[in-house]
């Protein structure tokens, strides 16, 4: 599907129409619809409505800003952001490429030139096949809701992609052994549970026991967390399941602080202070896993496979660690002080192999 959507025809460089006209608030300024209005919402939520916005005021021919409001469970103001972040997705398909031109000026939301939207979804051989395994991974999980609606999905897809489908099936992701765990944290959260964790911490290189009264299950970059407040660290802490090494449920009802505030994820997970030290760092095709397992501030491809990566700590320590497991497979390149630790420790690690 080919889509611009913009407040005005693809090319120009002016303002969304939208962003002056709705100022004043559409018909009914002020008025905060039910539902979730004004609660958190998490990205996940955000993505949703995202991809239905367009569609339901493309059935309704126009729709006032407050009417699209209530429908979707949120304030008018969360709908104009929305709008203004339409206003910026650009997504291309092959020719021809036919933009979507979006306006909420004057509290009406209306959409034109939306033909691109009713053209049939084409997935390619490697698209279809990702998809499908992706969705048989899905339904491998333990406990999984709606996975009767799940294989009619699959059933569906493999019959529409024909001869892409094939190619799917000689690919097969098992789910880790320990995917219970996001089973007994549903359990848990629907209990009103306490949980007592096992937790690998990468940062320290240690695992963690900690007491955690789960708040939600939530979606981030691909990974699933669970987000509750850590009663050793007496405040909201993300888990990220892969590093939950041990999982107990508690018979102690779970006593979240009527305080404690859900973590904003929208922006991403990885939140730098001034104070941290930037770390580069060249990897070998073989050693790109460590920008996918630790938070980087920015990802450059080499070629052949390699990558320069940057991030930020507050505490080196741990990435002189992870350099010395990396070996032939990645360089620290700065900060140079940095670099000469590293290279003084495999020096000395070196010399005690010379003395046997």
């Amino acid at each position: 599907m080919t889509a611009n959507t913009s407040g005005t025809t693809a090319g120009t460089a002016e303002q969304p129409r939208g962003r002056g006209g709705a100022a004043g608030g559409g018909r009914n300024p002020g008025k905060t619809p039910p539902g979730r209005a004004g609660g958190s919402t998490t990205s996940t939520d955000r993505l949703a409505r995202l991809l239905a916005l367009v569609p339901y005021v493309i059935s309704r021919d126009s729709v006032a800003l407050d009417e699209a409001a209530a429908a979707f469970g949120v304030t008018q103001k969360q709908l104009i952001d929305d709008l203004n972040l339409l206003w910026c997705v650009e997504l291309r398909a092959p020719d021809p490429y036919c933009p979507i031109d979006l306006s909420y000026e004057g509290g009406e939301i209306t959409v034109t030139e939306a033909e691109s939207i009713a053209r049939p979804l084409r997935l390619k051989v490697d698209e279809a096949s990702a998809l499908l395994v992706a969705l048989r991974m899905l339904a491998g999980i333990p406990d999984l809701q709606d996975r009767d609606a799940l294989s009619r999905v699959i059933a569906k897809l493999e019959g529409a992609a024909g001869a892409a489908a094939q190619v799917s099936s000689k690919v097969a992701v098992e789910v880790d052994a320990r995917g219970d765990t996001l089973g007994r944290l549903r359990a848990a959260i629907g209990a009103g549970r306490r949980v007592h964790l096992s937790y690998y911490v990468p940062a320290r290189d240690e695992n963690t026991e900690r007491d955690v009264d789960p708040m939600r299950l939530l979606v981030v970059e691909g990974n699933t967390y669970l987000e509750g407040w850590c009663r050793r660290a007496e405040a909201v802490r993300l888990f990220r399941l892969d590093r939950i090494t041990g999982l107990t449920p508690l018979d102690v009802p779970a006593q979240v602080p009527a305080g404690a505030e859900p973590r904003d994820v929208d922006a991403g997970l990885f939140r730098p202070s001034p104070g941290d030290v930037p770390v580069t760092i060249e990897l070998t095709a073989q050693g790109r896993w460590v920008s996918d397992y630790y938070p980087c501030d920015s990802v450059e491809e080499l070629g052949e496979g390699r990558l320069r990566i940057t991030l930020r700590t507050p505490d080196t320590r741990w990435v002189r660690g992870l350099a010395l497991r990396l070996g032939d497979q990645g360089r620290i390149v700065s900060p140079p002080e940095l670099a000469d630790g590293v290279r003084a420790d495999a020096a000395r690690a070196l010399a005690l192999y010379d003395t046997v």
